[in-house]
């Protein structure tokens, strides 16, 4: 087994509430810096970035996770991550099928970057990434483990965009992986506010907008990185294991 410190919900410059330093070699320069090995991109509504910062990553220690951070038709936002770029392109074109024919308001919202692996621009997306899909939370996560990916309620106590603000309760039939709660509440205190979570195992996130909001405080022991490994260290199987760690910066080895 190796050791495996994780940020899970990383933004890039696609994003328009991100900060245009959030280029694919920065992002991978920072998460080294911090002793983070484990990322997974996480772009509103789209993977277009996720490539990019995989590719930057190549020949480092860090290993970057396909993914995107879903809104679904509840507005409840919902972290959806996968290992290959078919599995991340087969749900990229089921969601483009949901999105609203709406165009960005850079102004209003922000720009929105799609960028090579050294940040060089390539293009801007011109649809609204900061809408909601036509699709509903329990739909979308089965559609996630068809493909083989994680589906993981982001933010779970904040008061936008969260499962609990939106919906008042974790739905009972839905087979999320984990929950996520936000970097201004701890698992005790999450857990004590909120008694439903107590089935769950919770990661925590910095839901990285900037380069200084790495917070690196999941640990998974895994025999690879992969988002099945991190499915059964979430259930505590077959020798994997995970536990949010109490600091911020703690290299690990990544020996056996």
């Amino acid at each position: 087994m190796k050791s495996y410190i994780a940020e899970l919900h990383v933004h890039t410059c696609l994003s328009p509430c991100a900060e245009v330093e959030m280029i694919p070699p920065l992002i991978v320069q920072t998460a080294l810096d911090q002793g983070i090995n484990l990322i997974a991109i996480t772009d509103h509504n789209t993977s277009a970035n996720a490539e990019a910062v995989m590719r930057a990553a190549a020949g480092t220690a860090l290993t970057v996770l396909l993914g995107m951070e879903l809104q679904t038709i509840e507005e409840v936002h919902l972290l959806c991550l996968f290992d290959t770029l078919d599995q991340v392109r087969t749900w990229q074109s089921q969601v483009d099928l949901r999105m609203p024919a709406l165009e960005n308001d850079a102004e209003h919202f922000g720009d929105q970057f799609v960028v090579d692996e050294t940040g060089d621009f390539v293009r801007r997306e011109t649809r609204l990434l900061l809408a909601s899909a036509n699709i509903g939370l329990g739909d979308a996560v089965e559609a996630v483990h068809q493909l083989g990916g994680i589906a993981i309620p982001a933010h779970i106590d904040r008061k936008a965009y969260s499962l609990i603000q939106n919906l008042g309760l974790i739905p009972e039939g839905i087979a999320f992986d984990a929950l996520e709660i936000s970097r201004h509440i701890t698992p005790e205190q999450a857990r004590l506010k909120y008694p439903q979570l107590q089935k769950f195992p919770l990661i925590q996130n910095g839901d990285v907008h900037r380069l200084d909001e790495y917070l690196g405080k999941n640990l998974f022991r895994l025999e690879s990185p992969t988002v099945a490994e991190i499915k059964l260290a979430l259930q505590g199987r077959d020798g994997r294991s995970f536990r949010l760690r109490s600091t911020r910066v703690e290299r690990v080895t990544t020996g056996a």
